[in-house]
This record gives structure tokens, C-alpha cells and sequence, in this order.
């Protein structure tokens, strides 16, 4: 199992300056990191990347589509800027030694229609991420889809839906995850979400229904966590939480009010949270 901690919680930057942040998160224990891909520079990237390869960090990026570079808008050209804004993406995670680029990269986030995704916005965003899919695969790096709450997306909020979609395309270099936040609002049966996802899922956020510390609110972590084990989850579990250091973030992810009492509390709470479920032991943290 690969343990990793979303670093959307302190920037949407990384760059030189939080080099000392990427040593603390190491230190505390962790296996990987999951940075945010907004900067597309390749050099930035690259020399993250050399600093991640010195700690013996993986790392997995995460992005979003905006509604000027959306994957199923009725324009063509803004559908184009969609695909070309994923492949200058997919180029930055190449640059850094990233090998999975996670997110709702199928459509814009907080967009909405007034209706459920048409058949004809699902086969527009089909064939944008089968364009990049393929681009992914001569660059080494897994797309990996993901679904989102009502509140965030419709194209597609359910793992039913998410998986389905992955089966549509058949690329081997698409795949999608499974996030405990959105589950907890969307899904009817958690047990039956992820089996109905476990032959295409290659990644899991960690996330609490307040978006706080994992397992200090009331995700079903006891279902979520011994149904991976049924079907046979090996791969990475990404802490995704986030607070009130980034304004920006904070009014997108609607947090109000304090969640936790400051990041560290955050990060090595959540990774003994994560230990303890996974491998029945709370593994202490490293210094």
C-alpha cells in the first residue's frame, strides 16, 4: 500500500519553497505526495521532482477543468482547449515523475446545465480523454477519473457512473478513483460502490465528510476500508482534506470555519488513521 497526502491542504503551487514541508512530510512517514498541476511550467516540475527523487517520495498530480477549457462544452473550441490544456498537463506530470494525473478532468467543476450529463456531453467527453488518454500513455502517466458530488459536477457522480464511463472508453491509461467525501454523500450502498468499481479503480482518496482529519468525523470507515480489502485494492490512499490557509480553496470547498487544529495534527493523524485500518497497528510516524 502506498500512503500519500494531498498537498492542496498547504499550496496550489509547489515549488523551492515548501521543500522543507515535502522533508517534514516524509519524515512523518508518508510514501507519496499529491501535488496540484495548475502551473504548467515543465522546469518547476522538474525540479520538484528531483527534490521528491532525493526523498524517495512518489507522487501523483491533481488538476481541474475550467469553463474556458471544458471537455463537454457545445463550442469546439472550447472542447480543443480542454484537450490541449490536459496534454500541456499530462507534459508537467512527465516533467515531474508523476505517474497518475487524478481529478474531474471530464468536465468543468461547478458548471452546471440545470439537467443530468447528455449522451451527447458523455460522448464529448469521451473523446477528449481517449485524445489525452492516448498522449498519457507515450508520457508514462495514468489519467485517472474522478467523480464528484452533485454539488460540484453532473457528469458524473456515482462510481457506478465514473466506472461505467472508464469501461466506455477502454483505454489502458484511463482509469478512476474512488473519494470517501463524495461517497458519503452520494453513495446508497458504500460496500457496493466499490465493488462495482474495484476492476478500474486505481486510487483512493482519504477524505472526511467535513474535509477535516480522517476518522474524526463519520465517514463508514469500517465499511470503506474492509470492502477494499475484499476486492483486492492494493494501490495508493491519498489524504485529501482542506482548511482555511488558502482563501481560494476554502471558498470553493465551502470551509467556514476551523476543521482541525493546524496541518501537522492533520497529516500525522490521518496517516496513523490510515496504518491502523489498513494494517491493523498504528505505525508511529518517523522523528
Amino acid at each position: 500500500m502506498i500512503y500519500g497526502l494531498n498537498l492542496l491542504l498547504w499550496t496550489t503551487e509547489v515549488n523551492e519553497s515548501h521543500f522543507a514541508l515535502l522533508d517534514d512530510i516524509r519524515r512523518w512517514g508518508y510514501d507519496a505526495v499529491e501535488i496540484p498541476v495548475f502551473n504548467l511550467d515543465p522546469a518547476l516540475h522538474r525540479r520538484v521532482g528531483a527534490h521528491l527523487d532525493g526523498l524517495g517520495l512518489k507522487r501523483s498530480a491533481v488538476t481541474v477543468c475550467s469553463e474556458e477549457a471544458n471537455p463537454i462544452d457545445p463550442s469546439p473550441a472550447v472542447r480543443m482547449a480542454a484537450r490541449d490544456y490536459l496534454m500541456r498537463v499530462v507534459d508537467a506530470c512527465q516533467a515531474g515523475g508523476i505517474e497518475k494525473l487524478v481529478g474531474p478532468i471530464h468536465s468543468a467543476i461547478g458548471k452546471f446545465s440545470g439537467t443530468g450529463p447528455t449522451a451527447q456531453e458523455l460522448a464529448w467527453a469521451r473523446e477528449t480523454l481517449l485524445a489525452v488518454a492516448n498522449h498519457a500513455q507515450q508520457a508514462g502517466v495514468m489519467l485517472v477519473f474522478e467523480y464528484l458530488n452533485r454539488f460540484e459536477c453532473y457528469l458524473a457522480t456515482s462510481a457506478a457512473e465514473a466506472a461505467k464511463f472508464v469501461r466506455d472508453v477502454d483505454h489502458p491509461n484511463l482509469r478512476m478513483m474512488y473519494d470517501t467525501f463524495h461517497a458519503n454523500i452520494e453513495e446508497k450502498c458504500i460496500a457496493s460502490a466499490i465493488r462495482e468499481c474495484a476492476d478500474v479503480c486505481v486510487h483512493v482518496h482519504i477524505s472526511e465528510n467535513d474535509r477535516s482529519t480522517p476518522g474524526e468525523g463519520h465517514v463508514d470507515w469500517e465499511t470503506t476500508f474492509r470492502t477494499l480489502k475484499e476486492t483486492g485494492y492494493d494501490d495508493w490512499l491519498v489524504i485529501e482534506a482542506f482548511g482555511l490557509a488558502l482563501p481560494a480553496i476554502a471558498a470553493a470547498t465551502k470551509i467556514w470555519r476551523p476543521m482541525f487544529p493546524n496541518e501537522e495534527h492533520l497529516a500525522r493523524r490521518g496517516l496513523a488513521f490510515m496504518k491502523q485500518h489498513w494494517e491493523g497497528t498504528s505505525t508511529p510516524s518517523r522523528g
